[in-house]
């Protein structure tokens, strides 16, 4: 019995490995051969183009590297250690930020730079996390597991689809945004960009948590363990809440100080300090709904996150950006609102469906 679950793991392992090295190379070559319409949608201003193009075509070009790792990061949450992860993830921004540095302030090449530190901190991401499955000798793969196997394969798209799907429209939510801020000028443009890059930062906590809490759970359903599942779910939102409050609380004081760590603008600082300011308290309601979102993944009920992430960019993120900078055009709080007021439907969305799958009894659910 131990024996066939130990190949069924290095079975997924191997179809997930094939299935996700398939996407990223085609995606990235999709990119890569509708850069230039992206750049057009983007509505990115004339004097960035030449920048932007450079910086997507080296960031597409690292796609592979960014879906290994995540592909290596679930391997090692499902089998238990989620502590690596998160190793690997900050040798990543401790790389990256260094190398930012040297790239773009010491060889001074500028976007270019930013992207190659990206790209090359992924990558060593990748090596840190194959060095540490060989290592540890947590799973052996072999060439047999690498065959497509077709319950496996359906199980894997079943389960992960609408994840995917809900990733890749928070995306869209966010570049949508992003040619909102562009069509706004210059400033406000690099305001916003450097403020994503803080808000992604911060999402670290929530996002851990999200995976953290998926595989605790997984680990509790498979040992009947409902209660233990709720109480994950329950613990995990209150850690990523309390980050998010204290993210939001010192970001009220100093902000300015944080935008001036990527920018000397001024007017950048005071766009972004503006929009960091509202922006900042979407940690506090994402970090529910992620938590929720990595609990009902948990229990197969991936299309639960699907749906509540559609309802919140559908008919808060997109409008309600929209509509704040055309009533606010030259302030950037109230835009920022709108995101968290996204994320507050998501988590209010979650919390409903809970209580309701847990008064019914839903099968399988509880």
């Amino acid at each position: 019995m131990g024996e066939r679950k130990e190949q069924e793991k290095r079975t997924v392992i191997g179809n997930t490995i094939i299935i996700f090295l398939m996407i990223s190379v085609l995606l990235m070559a999709v990119l890569l051969i509708f850069i230039n319409p992206i750049i057009t949608v983007m509505f990115t201003p004339a004097e960035a183009v030449r920048e932007t193009r450079l910086y997507l075509r080296i960031c597409f070009t690292g796609i592979p590297f960014i879906v290994a790792y995540n592909v290596l990061s679930s391997v090692f949450r499902g089998l238990g250690d989620s502590k690596s992860p998160m190793y690997f993830v900050a040798a990543a921004c401790v790389l990256n930020i260094l190398l930012d540095y040297l790239f773009i302030g010491y060889f001074d090449m500028h976007a270019a730079g930013a992207a190659f530190g990206t790209v090359f901190s992924q990558a060593a991401s990748v090596l840190i996390a194959l060095t540490a499955i060989v290592k540890k000798k947590l799973i052996i793969v072999t060439r047999g597991n690498f065959h497509l196997d077709r319950p496996v394969v359906s199980n894997i798209f079943k389960i992960g689809f609408p994840i995917c799907i809900q990733d890749g429209l928070i995306q869209i939510s966010f570049i949508i945004i992003t040619v909102i801020a562009n069509s706004r000028g210059v400033n406000i443009a690099a305001a916003v960009g450097v403020v994503e890059k803080i808000i992604g930062f911060f999402f670290l906590v929530p996002s851990s948590m999200l995976s953290a809490i998926s595989a605790i759970c997984s680990q509790c359903i498979g040992s009947r363990q409902h209660e233990r599942a709720s109480e994950t779910l329950r613990y995990g939102c209150l850690i990523a809440v309390g980050f998010g409050i204290f993210f939001t609380v010192i970001c009220q004081f100093v902000s300015g100080s944080l935008l001036s760590l990527f920018t000397s603008e001024e007017i950048v600082i005071m766009y972004g300090s503006q929009y960091l300011k509202s922006y900042v308290v979407d940690c506090i309601f994402a970090a529910i709904a992620f938590g929720f979102s990595g609990y009902f993944t948990a229990y197969g009920y991936s299309m639960i996150s699907f749906v509540h992430n559609v309802i919140s960019i559908i008919l808060v993120r997109i409008p309600g950006a929209y509509l704040m900078s055309k009533l606010y055009p030259d302030n950037l709080f109230p835009m920022g609102i709108a995101s968290t007021l996204g994320s507050l439907l998501s988590a209010v969305i979650c919390v409903n469906v809970y209580i309701y799958l847990k008064r019914r009894k839903i099968p399988f659910l509880f």
